[in-house]
């Protein structure tokens, strides 16, 4: 089973900067695409940041411009750099991986790590 662990969460002022990270526990094949979710109190889950086997990258409007998901395999990392932060970017978020093997889909998620930013 794989597990996901997020880390690099924090209290930042508005402004500032924080990058998460997300370790997979070992090497994950047929990766469809990695992708980080947000979830504020009260507030649906909302799909932040995503990037493909192909590394092709796609960016909620809310973030565009200032976050930028990206991946190392060698280290089964995938980060998520955010800058400009905003205090209505305080959320719980959430990694997650969307497989592909054999037809069938697999989704993994991390447990998430806390983002808090101040005004």
């Amino acid at each position: 089973q794989v597990q996901l662990v997020e880390s690099g969460g924090g209290l930042v002022q508005a402004g500032g900067s924080l990058k998460l990270s997300c370790e997979a526990s070992r090497f994950i094949f047929s990766i469809n695409a990695t992708a980080w979710y947000r979830q504020a109190p009260g507030n649906q889950r909302e799909l932040v940041a995503s990037i493909t086997g192909a590394d092709t990258t796609n960016y909620a409007d809310s973030v565009k411009g200032r976050f930028t998901i990206s991946r190392d395999n060698a280290k089964n990392t995938a980060y998520l750099q955010m800058d400009s932060l905003k205090p209505e970017d305080t959320a719980v978020y959430l990694c997650n991986v969307h497989r592909i093997y054999f037809g069938k889909n697999y989704y993994y998620w991390g447990q998430g790590t806390q983002v808090t930013v101040s005004s």
